[in-house]
């Protein structure tokens, strides 16, 4: 009997994922001492209703090697908050390296957690793609790099995320990679606008 077609590693099928849809939680470098520190919504907020509003929430980098703390409230612009841009090997709100990146056929692989990890690596796997019906100007699959998306570089790239895989499970500095560093690659300088009425608050 035949296997389901629409199962398994050698389908995917993208049902228009965007990369803010995996910025609630991000893996980066400590600015204190190089190990692994987290990049998440301040605690205390309101859980979003629509995952574009992790853009725009106050963020806290905590690192549970050294102890760092720093806080980021997102930028005013008259009556709207201004949303990070995510893209590139920095995380968009302190604009810290990624902890996940390595070197992967001449380029620099990254992603900024796990469930990254596992998404494209579920993507580069599959021999056949299939995409939902969201703009390929805001799907993640369709704006990735052609030299991630190429057959003949399947297995180093698959090589690459699992290299990725790893580092997420490591915290010391000496476990950085020698590939996260600042590059300054974030996409755009701008982001969008959000009207909330107000900035962010706190539950009492």
């Amino acid at each position: 009997m035949d296997s389901d077609p629409d199962t398994g590693p050698a389908r995917h099928y993208d049902p228009g994922r965007q990369l803010a849809q995996f910025t609630g939680r991000m893996l980066v470098v400590c600015p204190r001492c190089g190990g692994r520190a987290l990049v998440v919504p301040r605690p205390g907020l309101p859980a979003p209703r629509y995952f574009s509003e992790l853009l725009f929430q106050p963020r806290r980098l905590v690192c549970g090697g050294c102890g760092a703390v720093a806080d980021r409230e997102p930028e005013m612009r008259g009556a709207g908050l201004v949303g990070a841009v995510p893209g590139g090997s920095e995380d968009p709100f302190f604009r810290r390296p990624l902890w996940l990146q390595t070197r992967c056929v001449g380029r620099i692989l990254w992603a900024y957690n796990e469930e990254h990890v596992d998404e494209l690596s579920a993507y580069v796997g599959a021999r056949v793609r299939e995409r939902g019906g969201a703009r390929p100007t805001r799907a993640m699959f369709a704006r990735l790099p052609t030299w991630m998306k190429r057959s003949d570089q399947r297995s180093e790239v698959l090589a690459g995320l699992e290299t990725l895989r790893a580092l997420a499970e490591r915290s010391e500095p000496a476990d950085r990679s020698d590939a996260a560093h600042e590059r300054g690659d974030r996409p755009r300088p701008h982001g969008s606008l959000y009207f909330r009425g107000g900035p962010y608050e706190a539950r009492p």
